[in-house]
């Protein structure tokens, strides 16, 4: 007779299933189940899809915080419908049930398997920067304005079809805004619709949104309409702005003024600590605007953009220039700017710096050499990406000499020379193998005798739309391997 290996179930496991054979006694009971039982009960009910058991523990639940990110990944929307219609219930009371203690739903995934770590974990969960303006216990216990439940979820506006969660969620709380906060920590538009983006951003607290994402050519309206919300999100830290390009169609006057609009309003987001934009026409003569009161700036990113020297110049002495940790310079045509404004930049961020990526701007040799004695006082700086510029061998070799000397650097991504194509001039791809060859060759004999502990990687050719590159890394034999890699990040490049 074989023994069954099976694990017999835990007394508690034993009780719940008792206990929910009977869902009216089960409700009857909560007021006197132990608190540490709620979470396993809850998650067991949620699986079960016991709607009235689900509406009753909603309503009874004895902790501030009900984070379902990990419940609601993948949805059962009637069964996400039901916690709302529990919520709904209590909120309609007059007074609080004396075990409710619910001020937070929480949809995002900020507690990875913290219903697996059950009551311990569920129990030291707060949330200091909503609840610590909420009225105490000695308060009057009556569901008032000012005692609105926060719910916590990441939002996607895009056009089409919506996320079913989402767009129910979205109309719920339009419904009860004098009772339920949405905030949206991380938010991402994808849409061009003006209709659709307000219809979302009604129901949200613009304050609470620290991340921002737009990626989507919005016409001028679109732009418009969109520019008030964007200064009320007064607590932003992260702004990718991306695809806003000018129409040709319009006047240059009437460019000039949509870009004065975008930088004031941009100017106000104070708490911004990281800007990327990439294809937009807006910043051309605006960065004093937009970069005068962003004191805690310590990321940017400017891709594809246009730009006047006065807007380098400017970088170059702003005081958030002397705290940034990360800049990259892309795709912007620097070729007839002098080489003072970047030296300049350089000098006033040297202490900070711990990547700096100027790709593909045209750079030519006098600049490299008017910017050299400042780029080797950056003592924080670990990636140097240089890549698609155009400057010769000779250039490239006092680049690496000087980059050699930088104590922390680890990664450098580099141009080929222009000795590596043919006479007819320099483009992206179209390098001489041959003439490449004796450049490795001479390359390879430099790096050897620098000594230098940094990743040196040769860029033959790249692709910012489909964000590759091919490089030649100098392997550890002395001979160059070539490999087809994705192009990394701002924030993927410190490595």
């Amino acid at each position: 007779m074989k023994m069954s290996r099976r694990t017999p179930p835990s007394l508690q496991q034993l009780a719940m299933q008792s206990l929910l054979s009977n869902q009216v006694l089960a409700i009857a009971a909560l007021e006197d189940l132990p608190v540490l039982l709620f979470p396993s009960l809850f998650e067991e009910v949620y699986a079960r899809a016991q709607t009235e058991m689900l509406k009753a523990l909603v309503q009874a639940w004895p902790f501030s915080c009900l984070p379902l990110g990990d419940l609601a990944e993948s949805p059962d929307l009637e069964i996400f419908n039901t916690v709302l219609d529990g919520l709904d219930l209590l909120l309609a009371k007059k007074e609080r049930p004396s075990r409710w203690k619910l001020q937070v739903l929480d949809l995002r995934n900020d507690h990875p398997n913290i219903w697996i770590q059950g009551y311990p974990s569920m129990a030291r969960i707060s949330y200091p920067d909503v609840l610590n303006n909420r009225p105490t216990e000695s308060s009057s216990l009556l569901i008032t304005e000012e005692q609105p439940l926060i719910i916590h979820k990441n939002l996607t506006i895009k056009d089409g079809s919506q996320n079913a969660l989402q767009a129910y969620l979205l109309q719920w709380a339009r419904e009860k805004q004098e009772r339920v906060q949405l905030c949206s920590r991380k938010l991402q538009i994808h849409s061009n619709s003006i209709y659709i983006i307000q219809k979302a951003l009604l129901a949200v607290q613009l304050d609470s949104i620290q991340e921002l994402k737009v990626n989507k050519f919005w016409h001028r309206e679109t732009m418009k309409k969109f520019a008030p919300y964007l200064s009320q999100m007064k607590n932003l830290r992260i702004l990718k702005f991306s695809r806003m390009s000018a129409n040709f169609n319009t006047s240059r006057h009437k460019n000039f003024s949509y870009s004065c609009k975008y930088a004031v309003h941009l100017g106000q987001l104070q708490h911004l600590q990281e800007l990327y934009v990439h294809k937009v026409f807006f910043l051309y003569g605006q960065l004093p605007t937009i970069l005068r009161n962003l004191t805690l700036l310590k990321t940017l990113s400017l891709s594809s953009c246009p730009l006047k020297e006065a807007d380098l110049w400017f970088l170059s002495q702003c005081p958030c220039s002397r705290q940034l940790k990360h800049l990259r310079l892309r795709s912007l045509p620097l070729d007839n700017f002098s080489p003072e404004p970047l030296r300049a930049l350089l000098e006033q961020a040297a202490g900070t710096l711990e990547t700096l990526a100027l790709e593909d701007c045209a750079i030519m040799d006098p600049q490299l050499l008017g910017m050299l004695p400042a780029l080797i006082q950056g003592s924080q700086l670990r990636v140097f990406s240089f890549y698609g510029n155009h400057i010769s061998m000779s250039a490239v070799q006092s680049l690496l000499s000087h980059t050699a000397r930088l104590p922390h650097l680890r990664r450098g991504l580099y141009p080929a020379p222009l000795e590596s194509y043919p006479p007819q001039g320099c483009r992206v791809g179209n390098f001489d193998s041959q003439r490449f060859a004796q450049v490795q060759a001479k390359l390879a004999q430099a790096l050897r005798d620098m000594g230098t502990t940094q990743k040196v990687q040769i860029c033959t050719n790249f692709s910012h739309r489909h964000k590759t590159c091919q490089f030649y890394t100098l392997g550890p034999e002395g001979n160059w391997v070539v490999t087809m890699e994705r192009l990394p990040g701002l924030s993927a490049l410190p490595l």
